[in-house]
């Protein structure tokens, strides 16, 4: 028999194929005006960018846990950087419906990474650990979008940017390569005969989510963070430059320091989480923090202190983006032995639908009201009804102890 390798290294190779997504999905994001200018679009048609990839990522999260048994989670984490490239190739072609066909299959790598890393990670890591190992997993997505905004940008200066686009393709595929020696052991629990289907294959995912109350209100509050996680991140840059007239330079950064305090809170929390508080009371603490901050931004107003800023966008970014490994580890822990990457596809489809509809109804409301800062003041109502729900559940988390060998089984 194969011996698998260690913990570190199946989480070491996850956070690296979540980077590569994470940066695959956001390089045009990062450069819309340059490529909206070549396609002769305004840049807010980003947004339906955006919302392309996360439809596609939803419904491929719904059929990962079957994809997952049947071809094995590096070979489906393969897959999805190949999608992820062949994806961006065709956004290099200047023309609506191929940037289209490439934003969904974009979606449709990016959408099984984590149910597929969830599948080896619950098998590699003690239980008093989990909500470290998920976080330390999910800071991959900030730190992708890290490596977008860093390189790509400079990139389309040197080489133009589709060039810029080849090159980030040309990374997922490397990736692809690299975890290819982990295939044999970690694919060892492959069925081949396991059926992979689109339509039981869509819903059952779903069923099993809504049948456990503590899986429902997980995805319930995915649904609700990410609404504020995207709000944040979509809309920041716009909100300084429009609101508070700060030059764009000043406002990118101002981005990019709350991203980096998304990661370190994805660590803290993390911590904090396996160590003294859970999962539900975490998550009902991130939601209090992000309705202050979200109610902090909205009183900033133009010759606001940068510092200031920078404090309260922190607070914001590290609660608003730094919850995303407890829940996942959470939503391993309460996953069904031998469900885990489905229980995870099913939870995700709630998270990336509040993905979609999120920054639609952020627009929405600030476009009514006149301003980004009653808009990010409004955050306060999705938070609320997640803090209500982790503590008014609280009882429908059952607590899942070790397996013998010291982690939790899958």
């Amino acid at each position: 028999m194969t011996r698998e390798p260690s913990g570190w290294i199946v989480l070491v190779a996850t956070t690296l194929v979540q980077s590569l997504v994470a940066m695959a999905l956001l390089t045009l994001p990062v450069i819309a005006p340059v490529v909206a200018l070549a396609m002769g679009v305004s840049p807010a048609y980003v947004g339906m960018y955006v919302a392309i990839v996360y439809a596609g990522a939803m419904l491929a999260s719904l059929v990962a846990g079957g994809a997952v048994r049947r071809y094995g989670a590096i070979r489906l984490s393969q897959l999805g950087l190949v999608m992820c490239a062949i994806g961006l190739l065709l956004c290099t072609l200047p023309y609506v419906p191929t940037m289209v066909l490439g934003a969904a299959l974009i979606g449709f790598g990016y959408g099984p990474i984590t149910p597929a890393s969830s599948h080896l990670l619950i098998r590699n890591t003690p239980a008093h650990r989990m909500s470290l190992v998920f976080s330390i997993k999910q800071t991959g997505v900030p730190l992708g979008g890290m490596l977008a905004g860093a390189i790509v940008p400079g990139l389309q200066v040197l080489i133009g940017w589709q060039w810029a686009f080849a090159a980030v393709a040309l990374a997922s595929l490397a990736c692809a390569a690299a975890v290819q020696p982990l295939c044999r052991s970690l694919d060892s629990d492959r069925d081949p005969a396991h059926p992979v289907s689109f339509g039981r294959g869509f819903w059952g995912p779903i069923r099993l989510v809504l049948s456990r109350r503590s899986l429902a209100v997980l995805a319930a509050c995915s649904f609700l963070l990410s609404i504020i996680q995207l709000s944040l991140t979509t809309y920041v840059v716009t909100f300084l430059h429009e609101d508070l007239l700060i030059n764009l330079v000043t406002a990118g950064f101002i981005l990019a320091v709350s991203q980096l305090a998304g990661v370190t809170g994805r660590l803290v929390w993390g911590y904090i989480s396996d160590r003294f508080l859970g999962a539900p009371r975490m998550l009902a603490v991130l939601a209090a923090l992000v309705a202050l901050s979200g109610l902090a931004t909205a009183f900033m107003v133009p010759g606001t202190s940068t510092v200031l800023l920078l404090i309260v966008l922190s607070v914001f970014g590290a609660s608003a983006i730094g919850w995303n490994g407890v829940y996942l580890a959470e939503v391993a822990r309460q996953a069904p032995p031998g469900q885990t990457s489905v229980a995870t596809g099913g939870a995700l489809a709630f998270t990336f639908l509040g993905v979609v509809v999120g920054p639609p109804i952020f627009g929405a409301i600030a476009s009514a009201a006149g301003s980004y800062g009653l808009a990010y003041a409004a955050l306060i109502v999705p938070a609320a009804l997640c803090f209500a729900l982790t503590l008014g559940f609280q009882k429908a988390f059952v607590p899942v102890p070790a397996s013998p060998s010291g982690a939790a089984g899958e």
